[in-house]
């Protein structure tokens, strides 16, 4: 091949693979760009999170209130009626 040839080929070639690569190139690095970003959460939406996670702690410490005086009720009436213990002792044993 002729250099008077190859060096306009050559030209032309390079134009053409700037021209269509570089719009490709830019599409790419925006498109990995918005992949590496998380998805913003509306600030009313966090609000509502936020209270409904402060409710649900709240919940769960009323439970465990409820739940501890259960266990101390369940204490006392033991402690009160021994006699009602050896009741059920047969009874615990028989479903064993």
């Amino acid at each position: 091949m002729d250099v008077a040839i190859a060096v306009p080929l050559g030209f032309f070639t390079m134009v053409a693979v700037i021209v269509v690569g570089s719009p490709l190139a830019r599409a790419f690095a925006r498109k990995m760009s918005n992949q590496a970003m998380p998805p913003a959460i509306p600030a009313e939406l966090q609000q509502r999170l936020e209270h409904m996670e402060q409710a649900i702690d709240s919940i769960a410490v009323e439970v465990e209130r409820i739940s501890e005086g259960q266990r101390f009720t369940t204490k006392l009436l033991a402690d009160r009626h021994p006699e009602a213990q050896t009741a059920l002792a047969p009874a615990e044993r028989e479903q064993r």
